[in-house]
């Protein structure tokens, strides 16, 4: 709590082969924190994107010295990476982040912002989804069965725009690299307990460059990925913590 008593707030975006959309992400958030609280920062780290991001940041610095800050990958970690790296660098109580690719309206924020009171998790939910064809049908039965195998009591699993108190990650770790991350995030919050509300919110059609992840070969790395987290979760873990209640109760 700032010496107003108003909440900070942390904004990153993860940016990979977004050189067209970024700046404008990047001004949209700054106009977007200063009507919720004093107190802000924005990050964008550059997982060693191969196009323009890293010049188009440079003179970012020049307009935002004082609230921007840059965090670079010298090698691509992938999407788990970068969000692993934007929630270690946040230094505010809540951070949001979504997508450097302008797929979704940071101004809608403010939605999440609203509805943060008594929360730990505020979750975006697509009101609908601005996507071909494939990527829908695709997205209803990923969603579907993460849903399903995980017990997760969310809308929408997949959709990166979240709000979340940043005490969250003194309990909840993270590992993946992959995709696979918000999967992993939603399942490790829902099962630590932490409250999660939901707001819905617009999702547009990219402006700029390609899916990193709409790819065969990806698609099934993930698919075998979430398998093996499931058998943690729900089998390893949950045996590890079967023995030590016997432990304690003995």
């Amino acid at each position: 709590m700032t010496a107003t008593g108003q909440e900070s707030l942390s904004i990153f975006f993860p940016a990979y082969n977004d050189w067209g959309t970024i700046a404008t992400m990047v001004a949209v958030a700054h106009r977007t924190a200063r009507k919720v609280t004093d107190d802000f920062e924005v990050i964008v780290v550059n997982d060693a994107s191969p196009d323009h991001v890293a010049e188009i940041l440079e003179e970012l610095l020049l307009l935002y010295p004082d609230t921007l800050r840059i965090v670079v990958h010298p090698k691509n970690r992938g999407y788990g990476g970068a969000l692993k790296s934007g929630f270690a660098a946040a230094t505010k109580e809540w951070v949001f982040y979504t997508d450097g690719d302008a797929q979704y309206d940071v101004r809608e924020l403010e939605l999440l912002w609203a509805e943060r009171g008594g929360a730990d998790l505020v979750n975006g939910f697509k009101i609908r989804r601005s996507d071909p064809l494939h990527r829908i049908l695709v997205g209803k039965a990923y969603h579907y069965f993460t849903r399903t195998i995980f017990r997760l009591p969310v809308r929408d699993v997949d959709c990166d725009f979240r709000l979340i108190r940043r005490a969250v990650f003194d309990t909840v770790r993270l590992e993946y690299d992959s995709g696979l991350i918000c999967v992993e995030l939603m399942t490790r919050i829902h099962r630590a307990g932490f409250r999660i509300a939901q707001v819905p919110v617009h999702h547009f059609h990219r402006m700029h460059g390609a899916s990193q992840f709409f790819n065969v070969p990806r698609v099934t790395r993930v698919l075998f990925g979430m398998l093996g987290f499931w058998w943690r979760v729900f089998v390893t873990e949950r045996g590890r913590m079967s023995e030590r209640s016997e432990e304690t109760s003995a």
